[in-house]
């Protein structure tokens, strides 16, 4: 009987494709994507040589932009990397840090995405790494792990809108982080734009100086060049110490079909180069690094990283387990003080994930684990369906956070799935007994 009920509801599925099921409010079948795509920047300056040994950490500012969703995030990032001439000028950039074709479909920012640009200021040349961060509350934990390789951040307000909910989010998590914090004001050339009223709105609610607070317009172009230096002026410089043992945060990682998983490291102490052997604390196990590099907009191999930057290494891990958000590594046998990680992300929406075709679980098993990779937020358990067979059961931040994994897996990994109709668990208590559901 079980085994006929999981065929007629797939078969259903097959059936009425993209339609709704109505009278099964449980089941709901995804659309099909083609596999996502990366649209190619154009590099500023080819020709440049990147040279980073030659940059000490006084000479190193990391830093993100945050704000609430659409107060122009990454239309200033875009403004900054043709600024500092990372990308060229000439072509029409919008959200060139926005890859994921979700993004651009949606219009929004899921994924804290990091670029290395480099700034000539008063004779000098600096190397600033900026962290673009998501800006609706189903990413907060996106932001949180990228305020902590970070020193300072931009938090924009837009004039017209004024404080919402998540730049008062935002705010407290760069707070809690110790950061330096900027106040930057954006859209002041919109005809509702009411710069004074938001000024007194920031003063009141964050206690922040604004004197001399920023006035611009990321999609104009209006004072973007006082972006920068202040930057350079105000934020602090990494603390960390080259002459000490090497010792890095993980702090994102994605899978790459050819060479596996890549990791994000922010550099605390020590010196990072191509062939050195290193330790993973978390899963006990050893590396070598066979590339290392910055994102610049995409990925440059340099083949060393040292304290107080920002960068990718390739060091052959091939299953999705193995890269743990937070983890420390180090060089082998040498004793370093752990860093303290982040905290794991509290679900608060689960659903059902199940193979329209029984013979793709194993497939959608590895493309749920690789995808989780990319999103550390998603909490996956496996459960059985006597409708559906076998699935998982997965936690998300929220109901969009939920829709867009769900797209992911159709657009980059061709997956043909059925998503249960999202719950919320709650804990009753009766008399002595504690039910759980």
């Amino acid at each position: 009987m079980t085994t006929q009920l999981q065929h007629t509801c797939r078969r259903m599925v097959s059936l009425y494709g993209r339609q709704r099921l109505y009278g099964y409010p449980m089941l709901q079948q995804c659309r099909w994507f083609s596999k996502s795509t990366t649209e190619k920047v154009k590099a500023g300056d080819p020709t440049k040589v990147i040279d980073l040994p030659s940059f000490p950490a006084e000479n190193i500012r990391n830093f993100s932009i945050i704000a609430h969703i659409d107060h122009g995030k990454s239309t200033l990032a875009d403004r900054l990397l043709e600024l500092t001439n990372t990308i060229s000028s000439r072509g029409s950039n919008k959200q060139v840090l926005d890859k994921l074709k979700v993004e651009r479909e949606r219009g929004i920012t899921v994924k804290a995405q990091t670029v290395s640009m480099f700034y000539k200021y008063k004779g000098k040349e600096y190397l600033l790494n900026l962290i673009d961060t998501p800006g609706h509350v189903d990413f907060s934990y996106e932001v949180s792990r990228s305020l902590a390789a970070c020193q300072g951040t931009l938090l924009l307000v837009d004039a017209a809108q004024g404080i919402q909910a998540q730049t008062v989010a935002n705010f407290y998590l760069a707070f809690g982080e110790g950061l330096h914090i900027i106040p930057v004001l954006n859209k002041i050339d919109l005809p509702g734009a009411e710069p004074e009223r938001a000024i007194k709105q920031i003063q009141s609610a964050f206690e922040l100086d604004t004197s001399s607070i920023l006035q611009i317009s990321a999609k104009s172009g209006i004072n973007i060049d006082q972006i920068l230096p202040s930057v350079i002026e105000n934020m602090p410089c990494p603390s960390g110490s080259i002459q000490k043992p090497f010792r890095a945060l993980l702090f994102d990682s994605w899978y790459d079909k050819y060479v596996g998983v890549v990791c994000m490291l922010g550099v605390v102490d020590g010196v990072l180069r191509k062939g050195d052997k290193v330790y993973s604390a978390h899963s006990d196990t050893k590396y070598e690094i066979t590339e290392v590099g910055i994102m610049h907009p995409e990925q440059v191999p340099t083949g060393y990283l040292h304290a107080g930057q920002v960068g990718y290494v390739v060091c052959g891990m091939k299953s999705a387990s193995e890269a743990h958000i937070g983890d420390t590594f180090h060089h082998l046998n040498t004793k370093v003080e752990l860093l303290p990680g982040f905290q794991p992300a509290q679900s608060m929406v689960f659903a059902g994930i199940f193979p329209v075709d029984t013979n793709d679980f194993r497939k959608l098993d590895e493309n749920i684990k690789k995808l989780t990779l990319n999103d550390a937020s998603v909490s996956v358990h496996k459960e059985t369906s006597n409708a559906l067979g076998q699935g998982w059961r997965l936690g998300f931040l929220g109901t969009l956070h939920m829709d867009v994994f769900r797209q992911r897996l159709e657009n980059e990994y061709d997956a043909n799935i059925i998503v249960t109709q999202p719950t919320v668990p709650y804990r009753g208590k009766m008399r002595e007994k504690r039910i759980d559901d």
